[in-house]
């Protein structure tokens, strides 16, 4: 039986992968797919403070792992491979945010922003995809950002780009891929609540819905994407953003 429900059980429980997954809205991406009825393995930089839910052996594991390192991506998607099978469904929600002024930007600062953001989706997903390959079916989701399309405001130079590159990243997996039975879709949220973004709740009156996005409205999308509903949609960016951005 098949259901529009995302939250409903999978009619085939997969095996899912999603970095950044200590909190916000990766950890709530986790909890979704979940109550789907898939494998998930939370992967991020550092444990979470509480890791309460993470404790059923069967069906979630945490897997800590630094996304920019190609070492420690492999071996975290071996740890996954060797607990849950290959991966099937991957997220990349991993990133980093900065507000700071192009002049006061150092190449530093620019090359980490590109490393979390661009070069982590980019090991992620060339790790994953033989398996995807082999099996003939896959989802890569890519967390981008409205700031991917405009350039986001003021100060935001190398965040901006390094979601409009993820964003692009995303539709060439697409182009690549969609002949073996993967997906590739990206996410362009605006305005979500979540402790990375602090301060934002002044912005809620700027967006037509009239509130700020949470994580769990990113998680809805990323589980309709990951369903066998949406085996026609890939090379997509689909807005999350309650109508702030309307493009």
């Amino acid at each position: 039986m098949t259901t529009s429900d995302p939250t409903a059980a999978a009619d085939t429980a997969r095996t899912a992968a999603i970095t950044g997954a200590g909190r916000g809205i990766g950890r709530a991406i986790g909890t979704t797919l979940r109550a789907a009825g898939h494998r998930v393995a939370h992967l991020d930089i550092r444990a979470p403070d509480d890791r309460s839910d993470l404790t059923e052996p069967d069906e979630v594991m945490f897997v800590e792992c630094d996304v920019a390192d190609e070492v420690a991506v492999d071996s975290a998607f071996s740890r996954i491979e060797a607990s849950f099978g290959p991966v099937e469904i991957l997220v990349n929600n991993a990133g980093i945010f900065t507000i700071e002024p192009l002049g006061d930007t150092s190449r530093e600062a620019w090359d980490r922003m590109f490393a979390v953001n661009v070069t982590g989706a980019f090991l992620c997903t060339k790790r994953a995809v033989p398996g995807m390959k082999a099996n003939g079916w896959g989802r890569v989701i890519s967390i981008g950002s409205s700031a991917g399309k405009t350039g986001g405001s003021k100060h935001m130079a190398a965040y901006g780009a390094s979601k409009a590159a993820l964003m692009a990243f995303a539709k060439a997996v697409a182009s690549e891929y969609a002949c073996h039975g993967i997906t590739s879709n990206a996410l362009a949220p605006a305005l979500i609540d979540t402790a990375m973004v602090d301060g934002i709740a002044d912005f809620a009156d700027r967006i037509p819905v009239g509130r700020l996005g949470q994580p769990h409205d990113v998680a809805a999308a990323v589980a309709f994407l990951a369903s066998e509903e949406a085996s026609f949609i890939t090379a997509e960016v689909m807005d999350v953003n309650g109508g702030f951005l309307i493009d």
